[in-house]
């Protein structure tokens, strides 16, 4: 029985202080990805990778969110949400954390990642320290590979600041002397083309050890004087700016979306700035001056010491071939019934397959395509696409079938967030191979995981799906934890047939029988599920809440779950980036533990367990439970069915996580998170113990 608790008072579940800001969430996760640099247990270089990951997480941060926050308060507004703080509290709050976020990258990059590194024989050699060897190969790749292609700027009437590209590296330079037509000279700026490697591998023969890289940035800086022949070169100092990287598009006003989609792509390269990093050797009127070209304040500028584009160190991954220095390799497991199987179909057909990516295979997804292509019998697929990747062999099997004569309908969200670009060219690939392409709903995002395959079996139509918490994207199954279903149940083929129905027609889809889909019915349905888990707490029986998302944001679902935990309910909640409920509150949230699991593989599946007295209600869900998933965007939700498949949810992807003590932060009533490590127990890591069960 579930402990109940009875507030004296009745609490107003609206109050402020329930709830925690959305940005500053995001933010503690991104603190969380940087720790992982720390961790010496780790293989070296995916210490640097997470050290990347985290400064590309801080970049997509403020390009979106930060961005959106200086507009509301540009505009005025004064609109505040759930946690009852205003744009312009926010970005003072914000302004605090980033900065010190940005400082403790640095720290582990120079005081731990870096010495780590070096210790294995990897180093970065600043120009003072190369020799003389090395400093004439680098002279003349300097000659050869860079000089041709830097254009720098002279700042004059005639040359004025130039515009330059989001999160690109830049120069400024400080100059002395006569120009070559007698005037005096002050500021340059050198923009290094995007097409330049940020990293160059000195060769064995002139390298110190087995891998010497050198930057950009160092190799511009020592030989700035060439660029500016006749002139002396005071100083250099790297910049790059961030820009608001959302795109505005009136789809309403919009004829043809994609056309307005390709209009507006290339002004987010040259979008508002909403931050300027600066290395810290850059004197404080340089700043003044970048600051005012911006438009920016001093709260936007964030000195650093080290590499102002650190995602770029990225590259060192595929260029150090050690692979000890990386996570082992491994072979995704495949279910038995698929290892000896010559038709999918007939596979699905004997009962549903459950699919948990990376662990297993992604392959049965791409076989079910690409059979699908080939087998005669089948009249028609539809798809929706969201992320696919470049070289997608899914595409390649939709392109297959359309040559072949079959009905391919794909809906392509155009909108899918830094993807558009690719999109556009997949939209015009398909259609330019008779595929049949939608964009979906205006002012909704298709972010549904659906596949649809129409097969003539005898005298029948015999339809097959799958339905998925993740992209069709053969890359990130191998990153992303996901679940998927193939399945060739009545009910829910017919349910998703209405959902294709709908994005394309626009039709209504009618009442579904099993799926639930937002905006329609997702929300609502999420609610009742807690309700019913509350009645039951109430009438002392037993009542149990697990899920399992990226984030946690809506207010009414977690104004819901307070309701539920102050009857009583058991609510274990796995939300690995953003959770705006705030748990361990007295009498609101006692029976709420929240905890977010960093590790190897990017948690991204979507499952809800309602214990519902007995009979378990089971989900996979291409939606979190956030305002946009529930109000605007194309989401589906699928219930698992069958006990076989239940258990093995329940046991890899619920109990699993909810023991990992290696890997799981606790969030605290504060808005902190603790690393969970339990005393006197056996280490365990829910992602490690699930590649040992399926890849050995």
């Amino acid at each position: 029985m579930n402990k109940t608790v009875s507030p004296t008072t009745k609490l107003d579940l609206n109050n402020p202080d329930y709830f925690i800001n959305r940005e500053l969430s995001l933010l503690e996760f991104n603190r969380r990805v940087l720790i992982q640099a720390k961790d010496k247990k780790m293989p070296i270089l995916e210490r640097l990778f997470f050290l990347c990951i985290a400064s590309s997480n801080m970049d997509e941060f403020f390009e979106i969110r930060v961005s959106g926050l200086k507009q509301q308060v540009s505009y005025g507004s004064t609109q505040r949400g759930p946690d009852n703080l205003s744009p312009s509290e926010q970005l003072e709050l914000i302004n605090q954390v980033a900065h010190e976020l940005q400082a403790s990258q640095y720290k582990i990059l120079n005081d731990e990642v870096l010495p780590a590194m070096a210790i294995e024989d990897i180093h970065f050699l600043h120009h003072d320290r190369w020799n003389q060897t090395q400093a004439a190969w680098i002279k003349k790749y300097f000659n050869r590979e860079l000089l041709p292609v830097l254009s720098p700027v002279g700042l004059d009437p005639a040359h004025p600041f130039p515009k330059v590209l989001n999160k690109s590296l830049n120069f400024i330079i400080t100059l002395e002397g006569k120009d070559a037509f007698g005037r005096n000279s002050g500021i340059a700026i050198v923009q290094a083309p995007r097409a330049l490697p940020r990293l160059i591998q000195l060769p064995a023969s002139c390298a110190s050890h087995k891998y010497d890289f050198v930057f950009l940035s160092s190799i511009i800086h020592k030989h700035a004087t060439d660029l500016f022949p006749g002139m002396a070169v005071t100083g250099s100092y790297e910049f790059r700016a961030t820009r608001n990287s959302d795109l505005y598009v009136s789809e309403e006003e919009a004829g043809d979306l994609m056309r307005a989609l390709e209009g507006e792509l290339p002004s987010r390269r040259f979008a508002e700035a909403v931050r300027l990093e600066v290395t810290n050797r850059c004197p404080q009127e340089i700043i003044d001056f970048l600051m005012h070209k911006f438009n920016l304040q001093p709260t936007d500028v964030y000195a650093v010491d080290g590499p102002v584009n650190l995602d770029r160190m990225m590259a060192v991954h595929k260029m150090v071939n050690r692979p000890e220095l990386q996570f082992p390799p491994f072979t995704a497991g495949l279910q038995k019934r698929l290892l000896h199987s010559d038709n999918i179909f007939e596979t699905i057909k004997k009962g549903d397959i459950l699919l948990h990516h990376p662990f297993q295979s992604f392959s049965p997804v791409v076989d079910f395509i690409r059979q699908a292509a080939t087998d005669p019998d089948v009249l028609a697929i539809k798809q929706t696409l969201y992320r696919t990747g470049d070289d997608s062999t899914i595409v390649e099997a939709l392109i297959a079938a359309a040559h072949a004569g079959k009905e391919v309908t794909v809906v392509i969200e155009l909108r899918a967030r830094f993807d558009e670009e690719e999109n556009i060219e997949l939209a015009n690939e398909l259609q330019n191979a008779g595929v049949h392409v939608s964009y979906g709903v205006v002012g909704h995002k298709t972010h549904a995981k659906m596949i649809l395959v129409i097969r003539r079996e005898g005298l029948q139509l015999k339809r097959y799906v799958h339905l998925g918490t993740g992209n069709y994207h053969a890359k990130t199954a191998r990153l992303y934890t996901d679940i998927g279903m193939l399945t060739s149940d009545t009910a829910v083929t017919d349910d998703v047939q209405k959902v294709f129905q709908q994005l394309t027609a626009l039709g209504k889809a009618g009442r579904l029988k099993k799926v639930l889909q937002a905006p329609f019915t997702l929300h609502k349905s999420m609610l009742e599920f807690i309700q019913i888990e509350t009645e039951n707490a109430r009438k002392e029986e037993t009542a149990r809440i697990i899920a399992k998302m990226n984030s946690l944001v809506e207010p009414e679902i977690i104004k819901a779950l307070y309701k539920a935990s102050q009857a009583g309910v058991k609510v274990d909640l796995i939300v690995r980036g953003i959770c705006c409920l705030r748990p361990g509150i007295k009498g609101v949230s006692d029976n709420i533990q929240v905890r977010s699991i960093i590790g190897r593989f990017l948690e991204h599946s979507r499952i809800f367990y309602f214990y519902n007295g007995g009979d378990i209600q089971l989900f996979g869900s291409s939606a979190d439970w956030m305002d946009r998933n529930f109000f605007r965007r194309i989401e589906t939700c699928f219930p698992i069915e069958e006990k076989r498949m239940i258990k093995k949810i329940v046991k890899e992807c619920l109990h699993n996580y909810l023991t990992d003590n290696t890997q799981s932060w606790i969030l605290q009533a504060d808005g902190s998170y603790k690393k969970n490590i339990l005393a006197g127990n056996k280490a365990k890591s829910a992602q490690q113990s699930l590649l040992k069960t399926y890849t050995e």
